[in-house]
């Protein structure tokens, strides 16, 4: 019979997996207390690091229909269970592991599927949401720059065009008012 607290756990945890956006399968052996401590805080409060027992964190995932996982879970296993920004959480724990080589990140999980240790490595590598917003809406506005410069290019030519034939029609009428002058009064001039 399972005991009240184990139940509990696989629960939780199960609960974890259903309502994180990603999770990061990690290996922590080696590492202090204070270490883990740090690297909690590091992680943020979008990131909740969960050291369980193999078996336990197993059955969640079983039971939040998580698949792929399985031959993660073997060592002393903690799981990143990531609420905000995946990226972020997958930086954090790839720059503690460069400091800290204890750490050491086994895979993880993202949109239904299972992430290879290259993924998640890869995902680190992106930049943080905030700023590809910022450089989407900074090319946004380049073309919106450019579109209003083409727009407004045609109108302009047509002013030039109208001054350039404003002044040539000013030009061959001082012409015509000069042919038009008696020959005396164009020699004192």
């Amino acid at each position: 019979m399972a005991r009240p607290d184990k139940v509990d756990a696989v629960a939780d945890i199960a609960d974890q997996f259903r309502s994180a956006s990603a999770a990061v399968v990690t290996e922590y052996r080696g590492l202090s207390v204070t270490q883990l401590t740090n690297l909690r805080r590091s992680l943020g409060s979008t990131t909740t690091y969960r050291v369980a027992k193999n078996t336990l964190i197993s059955r969640a995932a079983r039971d939040a229909g998580v698949d792929g996982l399985d031959e993660l879970f073997i060592g002393p296993t903690a799981i990143a269970f990531v609420h905000g920004e995946p990226v972020l959480a997958a930086k954090t724990l790839r720059d503690f592991a460069r400091e800290h080589n204890a750490l050491v990140i086994k895979g993880g999980y993202l949109d239904g599927r299972a992430l290879t240790v290259a993924e998640v490595g890869q995902m680190a590598d992106l930049e943080s949401r905030e700023v590809l917003l910022a450089k989407l809406a900074g090319a946004m506005k380049a073309n919106l720059s450019k579109a209003a410069r083409l727009f407004a290019e045609p109108a302009s030519q047509v002013a030039r065009l109208a001054a350039a034939l404003r002044d040539k029609q000013q030009d061959q009428q001082q012409d015509q008012q000069q042919d038009q002058q008696p020959a005396d009064e164009r020699a004192t001039d």
